[in-house]
């Protein structure tokens, strides 16, 4: 029987070279379809709100959204370590906050481990948590809970900023995190990052070299309709695979072709009598 990916487990595959991959789902098929795949970790993602939601930035997303999509992704696997969001407003309030709101993750979603924006700034509730047990992930770079603060979806620690972003990597590793996402950074920054840390940084358009990467399911699989970032590349193309198939059911229905006998149910008590579909 499989068993699901713990810290440990993600420790031995660093450890060996291994890089990690993760990929954000947010409900049972997705999920499925990852774990099968293979993938180390999946994130369920305030990214929701703009990928699924349909939202112009993740801001809107509430705690119960994640607690609700969190559960399905949890539900829809066995192997890959799952890690939630802390959305907007459910953590930057105090340290106790961020624990009563981890702690709804941990215990109704069942969730491994929970994943929080910034910095220094947010190195007190790291703590909280990681000394209640609970396992916490880093963010930094570019955070979209920020994007009005930062102007905008940019890259962030280019020129003099690059000193503080190191200053944030090292806060969030002193604090606890057991990993650290970086999002939008210059690739030799992410590098620099990287080598000073004794924790697994996961990148996602931080360049090759991170311990990991991750990207959006709908991105990697050409689901994603809307803007793409240059750094999404996209591995399939299931968008147009899908509306192909709308359009030839949409055919069928008109053309009087589907549904056909075989998929047509008979009056015959015997058959209902023998577990005819």
């Amino acid at each position: 029987m499989a068993r699901r990916e713990t810290l440990v487990d993600i420790g031995r595959k660093v450890k060996a070279g291994t890089r990690l991959v993760m990929v954000t789902a947010y409900d049972y098929p997705s999920a499925r379809l990852a774990e099968e795949a293979g993938v180390d970790l999946i994130l369920v993602g305030d990214s929701i709100g703009t990928t699924v939601f349909g939202e112009a930035d993740t801001l809107g997303v509430t705690l119960d959204d994640i607690v609700r999509h969190a559960g399905v992704v949890v539900r829809a696997t066995t192997r890959p370590l799952i890690v939630a969001d802390l959305p907007f407003l459910t953590y930057q309030e105090s340290p106790e906050q961020a624990l009563r709101s981890a702690g709804r993750l941990m215990q109704e979603a069942r969730v491994q481990a929970v994943k929080l924006e910034g910095g220094r700034r947010s190195a007190g509730q790291i703590r909280r948590l990681t000394e209640a047990g609970i396992p916490v992930m880093g963010h930094i770079g570019f955070t979209p809970q920020s994007v009005y603060e930062l102007g905008g979806f940019r890259v962030q620690g280019r020129g003099t900023g690059a000193d503080a972003l190191v200053e944030d990597a090292a806060a969030v590793e002193e604090a606890g995190a057991f990993a650290l996402v970086l999002e939008m950074v210059p690739g030799p920054l992410a590098e620099r990052i990287t080598t000073r840390l004794s924790i697994p940084t996961i990148g996602i358009g931080a360049g090759p070299r991170t311990t990991g990467q991750v990207l959006v399911f709908h991105d990697l699989v050409g689901l994603t309709l809307g803007h793409q970032p240059r750094f999404a590349k996209r591995f399939a193309d299931a968008a147009t695979v899908i509306r192909d198939g709308l359009q030839a059911f949409a055919e069928a229905v008109r053309a009087g072709t589907y549904p056909g006998p075989e998929h047509t149910f008979d009056d015959d008590p015997a058959a209902s009598a023998h577990g005819a579909n």
